[in-house]
Parts: structure tokens; C-alpha cells; sequence
């Protein structure tokens, strides 16, 4: 009892004592209310979701009509023989082949036909010269008419006889006409410009007179025609711009030039005419670079195409395609309302423009809708609103210079414990 009662604490004691005992109690007293401060309440509801929002634009939107429907030559020509019963010696073309008006595309044996011509010829210079004869006869008879030589009726004959000379040799002109008509037409020619699109052909063939022999896309031009429901045909005019996109996945770009003035009584649709650009051929393909005649990605008469007359611009409600949300085949968005309590609200959309949709029913302009995280959520559920941008680095660093402060506090503390 002497040796405790006689000891006596220095002034240096009692002040690390003090900053000992002082530094455990902030550092309990803080980590108790940073605790507090992180737990939630037991009986505050907790967020289901982080979302961000946004509030719906008014944007100008291009007014669209589709329609559907099949490439076709502007007109297809229908090039046969003319000539019967003659070989084919040459075929000068194919399919794919530009051609011009009048150029040479087959030719026929034209031994036969020459020789007819010839013979024709000879039976014209034959009647010329009994033409030639009949008529001195008849000019000698007339002359003789005043003196009594010869009777009315010989003078008659003579003049009849000229006459009928003359109608000889006009019919072998004729004749003549004839043989050289054919031997021209040992030349099949082009009637007009443009593309072949088929061939049938053949050296070596004997075919008939109106045997087709090639068809040809004229001046290889080439149209859509657009099936458009009578409802919709009072808003396309001659001149309005189409986009077409065929099958094949290649695009062009087109012109209405008519629109048929009836409609089918069946499907109650009615026929569009928009002139395309002029059909790709094999040496424009080739020079593109591009495989085959025909070339890949081509527009091509025959394919199936759907196309969007633009009608113009028009103002519409659009939200970002990220808050639309499709469920059982419905369109929805989920309002967040002042509570931050969502509701789900079944939406009507309309075009589509980049990333945004139209709305055209079921959203105001005032409301905001969830969007990043809005296809996780239901009606109903509680949600917490943050921006769009990610959260700044200095609030993690916060953080982390808060932790080690807590826990440079509570080390500081076992030290000075263990040293007393």
C-alpha cells in the first residue's frame, strides 16, 4: 500500500494518458455515427433499381410511306426472225450485252436469197424491154391514126399492149422489192437501244418467220412497281422521291413517274410506276470490280422490292429506343413519378428515327421515363434517379481517404492502450 500510495504520476503521464483515453472515444463515438450513417433505416424501403431518365423531345421526323413490290423492265422489246425457212449462220451477242438501234445482233444464209434476187432483177430488165417495145409499137400506130392505114381496133390493141408492158414491169420492181426485203432481212437488227435479257438463238437453227430470237430491256431502263392501297394513293404525286431496297439487299434511288389511274377492284390496290436507274450491265460490272454478268447487289428486273416514298417532314414525340420497353407484344415505358415509385404505362409508337421512337399515344410531354435499366423494372417498383454520367472519381476517393482515417484512428488507439 506505501509503494502505490508513493507513486506518483509525471506531467508527461497524464498527458499521453489523456490523448490515449481521448483518441478511443472520438474514434468509437465516429465509427458508431458513420454506421448510423451508412445502414439504411429499418423501416425506410429500399430502391429496387438505379435508373436514369429522361424527358421526351419533340423532333422532326421524315414523313414515310411503304410499299411493296416487283422490278420490271420499262419496256421489253421482242426481236424475232423474219425470214422463213433460212440457217442461221451467226449470233453476234448475248444476254447482258449493250446494244445500239440498228446494230447487227444475228445473221441468216443469204445463198437462197440472193439467188431470188437475181432472178428478179433478170425478169425486171426482161419486162423493161418488152415494155420498151410495146410502147414504139403503140407511138407508131397512133401516128398512122389520121391516114387510115390501120382500123381503130389495131390502134387499140397496140396501146392496150403498152399498157399491159408497163403493169409487167412494175409488178417485177415489185418483185425485185420483195427479194431485197428478204436479204435484208438475213440481218437481224437491233430496233433500239439498249440491254439483252435473253436469247434463244442458236447456229445452225432453221427457224420460222416471228421466231423470237432475243429480248431486250429498251434503253435499259428499269421501274418499281409499287402496290399502294387506294387509301393511301392521294398522297404520292408524280416526282415524289423513293428509296428502293431489293431483296438482294441493294438500294436505288427512284422517281415516281405515274401513278395508275385505276384500281385493282380484288386487292384494292393500285400500281405506282418510279423510275430506277438504268440496269448494270456486264462491262459496268466488270470495270466496278464486281463478280459475274450480272454483279451482286445489282438492281435487277424480276426482284422483289420494298421501298419509302418521302412525303416530308413532320413534328413527333419520340423517347430514346433504350426506355421502350416489349412485352407480350406490347409497347411500354415506365413513368417515375414524384415519389421515385415507377409506373408502367402501355405506349403506341410510330417511326423509328436513329436512336429514338415516335409515341404516338399514352405519354405526356411533361412526364420522364427510366430509360437505362428500364427493361428490369415492373410496375411499381421503388427506383433511385441518378444522372446519365458516371460518378465523378473524386467520390471514390472520398470514400477511401474516409476508411483509412477510421482505421488509422482505431490502430492509434490499440497503440496507446498496449503501451499503457
Amino acid at each position: 500500500m506505501q509503494n502505490f500510495s508513493s507513486f506518483k504520476f509525471s506531467p508527461t503521464a497524464f498527458a499521453v494518458i489523456a490523448a490515449c483515453v481521448l483518441a478511443t472515444g472520438g474514434a468509437l463515438v465516429f465509427s458508431g455515427a458513420s454506421r448510423a450513417a451508412d445502414e439504411p433505416k429499418a423501416d425506410q424501403p429500399r430502391p429496387a433499381l438505379t435508373v436514369t431518365t429522361a424527358q421526351p423531345q419533340r423532333t422532326s421526323v421524315p414523313l414515310r410511306l411503304s410499299a411493296n413490290g416487283n422490278v420490271a423492265a420499262w419496256q421489253e422489246a421482242s426481236i424475232g426472225a423474219e425470214s422463213n425457212g433460212l440457217r442461221l449462220t451467226d449470233v453476234r451477242v448475248n444476254v447482258g450485252d449493250v446494244v445500239k438501234a440498228g446494230q447487227v445482233l444475228a445473221t441468216f444464209a443469204a445463198d437462197t436469197v440472193q439467188a431470188d434476187v437475181a432472178q428478179a432483177r433478170a425478169s425486171l430488165l426482161e419486162a423493161q424491154a418488152n415494155a420498151a417495145e410495146a410502147a414504139a409499137n403503140a407511138e407508131r400506130a397512133r401516128s398512122l391514126q389520121a391516114t387510115g392505114a390501120l382500123s381503130q381496133q389495131q390502134i387499140q390493141q397496140y396501146t392496150t399492149a403498152e399498157k399491159t408492158a408497163q403493169a409487167r414491169v412494175q409488178a417485177m420492181q415489185a418483185t425485185l422489192s420483195a427479194q431485197q426485203l428478204r436479204l435484208r432481212h438475213t440481218q437481224v437488227v437491233a430496233p433500239d437501244s439498249g440491254v439483252i435479257s435473253a436469247r434463244t438463238a442458236t447456229v445452225g437453227a432453221v427457224v420460222g418467220a416471228g421466231t423470237e430470237l432475243f429480248r431486250m430491256v429498251r434503253k435499259g431502263r428499269l421501274e418499281w412497281r409499287a402496290e399502294v392501297t387506294s387509301t393511301e394513293l392521294g398522297r404520292i404525286q408524280p416526282g415524289t422521291r423513293v428509296q428502293v431496297v431489293a431483296a438482294s439487299g441493294a438500294t436505288a434511288d427512284g422517281t415516281v413517274r405515274m401513278v395508275a389511274p385505276t384500281v385493282d377492284p380484288q386487292t384494292r390496290n393500285a400500281l405506282v410506276y418510279v423510275d430506277l436507274p438504268p440496269m448494270a450491265t456486264a462491262p459496268q460490272q466488270a470495270r466496278a470490280g464486281a463478280p459475274g454478268a450480272a454483279g451482286a447487289g445489282a438492281v435487277l428486273p424480276g426482284m422483289f422490292a420494298r421501298g419509302d416514298f418521302a412525303l416530308g417532314q413532320s413534328d413527333a414525340l419520340t423517347v430514346p429506343q433504350e426506355a421502350l420497353v416489349v412485352r407480350d407484344g406490347f409497347s411500354y415505358v415506365f413513368v417515375v413519378g414524384a415519389e421515385q415509385r415507377v409506373q408502367m404505362r402501355k405506349v403506341q409508337t410510330g417511326r423509328r428515327v436513329a436512336d429514338r421512337v415516335e409515341i404516338v399515344q399514352g405519354l405526356n410531354a411533361q412526364e420522364a421515363v427510366a430509360v437505362r435499366g428500364a427493361g428490369f423494372l415492373n410496375d411499381g417498383d421503388l427506383v433511385r434517379v441518378v444522372s446519365g454520367t458516371p460518378p465523378a472519381a473524386g467520390a471514390s476517393t472520398s470514400r477511401a481517404q474516409e476508411y483509412e482515417q477510421k482505421m488509422t484512428l482505431a490502430l492509434s488507439g490499440k497503440a496507446l492502450a498496449a503501451m499503457n
